[in-house]
């Protein structure tokens, strides 16, 4: 009996942790990041489809969620959004047409930080744009470079940070800093980073529109876009530490018992 009930336990834990979710995100933010020189990029959201309005050079704004922050670059399943408006108005490949562009804030839990990124222009990223979409996961981005962006000290990162792929940073965890550490800053931080303009508030992964008017468009129609998604699967070892979990209470009862 004794045995039938411990294995009645461990089955029980055993299909829980098969059974565990992965995180998902329960909603985007859209945010200011920078403004141009007289104005600042226009945000408007109905239904469930945000327009972004990039109207003078050096504007950027985005739609930024840290609903995943604390799991690893790796352990990315679903990272997707849609654009609505005409892309076909731009020419095929160029960072308006597969705009927006995707970021990540990544840290090593020591206290450094970075923005991993590729231009959507870039030829290597472009196979992943679907007629106006994005439906990624971490397999997908792999093996496209990852340029690294908002520090000057990248002796942290893999090679000092030169010639990395994503694969190469699939350990490091996605971590938006803190408001208090982006307001004090480091050397490399620049006003570009993805960080909501004024609040200093941040999200670790982003989806990003705007920067200057040679990549994007100036004025009305802006960029519309539906369905922002993110989630991320439990890797191996925080698994097993989340099943031991499940477990050793049903095993503490047991030996009570005894």
């Amino acid at each position: 009996m004794k045995l039938n009930a411990l294995g009645g336990a461990f089955m029980l834990g055993l299909c829980l942790c098969l059974t565990l979710p992965s995180k998902t995100q329960a909603g985007f933010v859209p945010f200011v990041i920078r403004g141009g020189s007289t104005t600042s990029p226009t945000i408007n959201e109905s239904g469930g489809t945000y327009e972004f309005l990039i109207t003078e050079g050096g504007q950027k704004a985005a739609l930024g969620s840290s609903d995943i922050d604390g799991y690893t670059l790796g352990s990315i399943s679903k990272l997707s959004i849609t654009r609505t408006d005409d892309f076909d108005r731009f020419s095929s490949g160029s960072g308006p047409n597969v705009a927006p562009y995707l970021n990540f804030w990544i840290t090593d839990g020591a206290g450094n930080f970075a923005v991993v990124a590729n231009e959507p222009s870039n030829a290597a990223f472009q196979s992943l744009y679907n007629n106006g979409s994005y439906d990624l996961d971490f397999a997908d981005l792999s093996d496209k470079v990852a340029k690294i962006y908002e520090t000057t000290d990248k002796s942290w990162l893999p090679s000092n940070g030169v010639g990395l792929t994503f694969g190469d940073l699939s350990g490091f965890k996605i971590q938006a800093p803190t408001v208090a550490e982006l307001t004090a800053g480091w050397s490399g931080l620049g006003t570009g980073a993805p960080r909501e303009l004024t609040t200093n508030i941040a999200y670790g992964v982003n989806w990003v529109f705007g920067d200057t008017l040679s990549n994007y468009v100036a004025g009305d129609p802006g960029y519309s876009v539906v369905g922002p998604q993110v989630a991320a699967v439990p890797e191996p070892g925080t698994l097993a530490i989340a099943c031991m979990a499940l477990l050793i209470p049903g095993l503490r009862r047991r030996r009570s018992r005894r």
